[in-house]
């Protein structure tokens, strides 16, 4: 069990929390050129002295003409006050343009009252300047409208002004039809962001990823399978394409999800770029992200610094990934810290990773605590964990209903431990259903309980299915297996001659050399029968001696066998001394047998004694003879 959380977590399953493109003073209108938000109206790249500059002489030129009367230089120089702050100046100069039917002097004006406290009077003049024709205008009215409420006047003003071009009109219009579930919403979303408003293509981007299908979607739970693979690999490349747009407009979250996409593909180094980039502009998740990009690098020294300035900002996820970190070095009082610090922050791993630390350092009662804790946040693996501690300490009744809570909600390790807990009962049935259901979902262990139980069953084909599943799951008991049912379908053997080709090996034969290689004894065993048979004798030596220091008694008396087949009798009989004291009849009697040509006839029957108490019957048949021809020989 990992303690570092799923970090399938970093990215939000649902809609991140959404703010208005600003307040009503964001619709400056200066010749109905609307703003972009990124921009403002300051004039960016230009040097501040030079700006500084050329802002004064223009403003002393514009107002030497609005002193003569000049309607166009009074808008002008009434915008330039309002944005420098300066109300009480700028007013006057915007209600003489506004009274000369400047329809932008009129949006401003608008502005000046919005701030100064007078929403319904700027209203009255925004709806002058909209009705004369004002994007900016009508997007400020609309918005007013919809603070107030007054959603269809709300709509009907912002679509005004969408349909005149205007980004913020179109990202707000699409804002308000997503809030009531309308469609189109994704239409002026599209319209704002194809002009470069960034948070309209971040919100396009998270549309376009929810409609694609599973296997595109990027880190997100909350998207669905589509029945039109192709449309969902485009919504896929669509919504990279809008993230790729908002984070280059400097948008933190949409560099964190074209982080997560890039991470995906496996394109790490640009991933990490976007991470940083977000990260430094204080998004704490790609922060996070950043670490466990760096810590899979392999330099934990940086992945720490990117975890402990998430951590700072109250990410959950990088406090368990701290936590994990120092628990991995032993220092576990700076792990609970960091632990805690994650269950503070209302990421229920945390209280998950304290369990599995206080059970780690055998402080069963915290151990439990936490895990109660997690598992009564709905934390499956806590809740299995928990039911472990339960069933160690005898409570197998309190235990099962914590298995069942997680099987149910998607632990295959639950579902797994209640076959075993069911199994234990006797209650066969009941087991075999949450092994099946574990084997399902890909548990290796369980898929061998399933294929030994139809194998009892007499059910081979479906037995075969679920033991190769196991054995390619990694299962060395599995591979046996299946190698022992594809063994008893193939013919005889025969028998092996001197300048025969060797047949080439069988699948049985290469299932028991794999589950031989993770060292299944009775595997190495059969896997030296089969390389004995093929006359190899080698190589049959090397298995089962691997067997028998392994403490195989049927690997102990093969070796012995083949030792003695050369002549070696005195450590054949060291191995067939172990395979007998490990009960392995035939090697008793070998020892008998052995004794009784050295002479050593006490020796002989006391060996013919264990062959006749270990059998089998044929074997303590003719120990039981042997013992009597050695008696009758001492008491000649």
């Amino acid at each position: 069990m990992g303690r570092m959380g799923d970090r399938a977590t970093l990215l939000e399953s649902g809609r991140f929390e959404r703010q208005h493109s600003g307040g009503a003073s964001e619709a400056f209108d200066d010749a109905d050129a609307a703003p972009d938000l990124t921009g403002a109206w300051n004039t960016v790249g230009m040097d501040f002295a030079e700006a500084a500059a050329d802002t004064v002489e223009a403003e002393a030129r514009h107002r030497r003409a609005a002193d003569t009367g000049d309607t166009a230089s009074m808008s002008v120089l009434g915008a330039m006050l309002l944005r420098r702050g300066d109300l009480d100046a700028a007013e006057p100069y915007l209600r003489a343009a506004t009274a000369d039917g400047d329809r932008a002097a009129a949006n401003n004006l608008g502005v000046l009252l919005h701030q100064r406290g007078y929403p319904d009077e700027a209203a009255g003049w925004w709806r002058v300047a909209a009705v004369a024709g004002s994007a900016a205008a009508a997007h400020a009215l609309g918005r007013h409208h919809r603070e107030r409420g007054d959603e269809p006047a709300a709509e009907y003003w912002l679509r005004q002004s969408a349909e005149q071009g205007h980004a913020l009109g179109a990202y707000a219009l699409a804002d308000l039809m997503e809030h009531r579930g309308d469609a189109g919403a994704e239409r002026w979303l599209r319209a704002a962001a194809e002009q470069g408003h960034r948070e309209a293509a971040y919100r396009l981007a998270r549309a376009l990823e929810k409609r694609a299908p599973q296997g595109t979607s990027q880190d997100d739970p909350a998207a669905t399978e589509q029945p039109d693979g192709a449309g969902g690999t485009a919504a896929a490349d669509g919504a990279e394409q809008w993230y790729r747009q908002a984070a280059a407009r400097g948008h933190r979250r949409a560099a964190l999800h074209l982080g997560a996409i890039l991470e995906k593909r496996g394109e790490l180094k640009e991933a990490g770029r976007w991470y940083l980039m977000a990260a430094k502009g204080g998004e704490p998740r790609a922060a996070c992200a950043l670490g466990f990009l760096l810590r899979d690098a392999g330099d934990e020294d940086s992945a720490a610094v990117w975890w402990l300035r998430a951590a700072q900002e109250g990410d959950g996820n990088a406090a368990n990934a701290l936590g994990a970190l120092h628990a991995a070095r032993g220092e576990y009082q700076t792990a609970e810290r960091w632990y805690r610090a994650a269950t503070d922050a209302g990421d229920v791993n945390g209280s998950y990773n304290l369990g599995l630390l206080f059970a780690a350092q055998g402080r069963t009662a915290q151990a439990e605590q936490w895990y109660r804790r997690a598992a009564y946040a709905g934390h499956r693996e806590a809740a299995n964990a928990l039911a472990i501690l339960l069933l160690q300490a005898d409570d197998p009744h309190g235990a099962e209903p914590w298995f069942s809570k997680a099987a149910e909600a998607g632990s295959v390790d639950a579902a797994f431990n209640l076959g075993i807990l069911y199994a234990g009962r006797d209650d066969d049935r009941a087991a075999l259903g949450w092994y099946e259901r574990a084997a399902a979902a890909g548990h290796t262990e369980a898929a061998l309980q399933v294929g030994m139980a139809r194998l009892r069953e007499g059910d081979e084909q479906e037995a075969e299915r679920h033991l190769r599943c196991a054995a390619g799951g990694g299962s060395a008991e599995a591979a046996f297996r299946l190698a022992t049912v594809l063994d008893a379908r193939q013919p005889p053997p025969e028998p092996h001659t001197l300048g025969q080709p060797q047949t080439p090996k069988s699948e049985c034969e290469e299932w028991y050399e794999r589950a031989a290689e993770q060292g299944h004894r009775r595997a190495q065993v059969r896997v030296g029968m089969l390389a004995a048979a093929r006359g190899d004798v080698a190589e049959a030596g090397r298995w089962y001696r691997e067997a028998a220091e392994a403490g195989s008694r049927n690997g102990a008396f093969n070796l012995g066998l083949l030792l003695a087949r050369d002549g070696n009798e005195r450590e054949a009989a060291l191995w067939w001394s172990r395979a007998a004291r490990a009960g392995h009849g035939r090697a008793a009697l070998r020892l008998a047998l052995l004794a009784a040509r050295r002479g050593e006839l006490a020796e002989g029957r006391r060996w013919c004694a264990r062959a006749v108490e270990l059998g089998p019957a044929e074997v303590a048949e003719r120990a039981a003879r042997l013992s009597e021809a050695l008696h009758q020989e001492l008491t000649a």
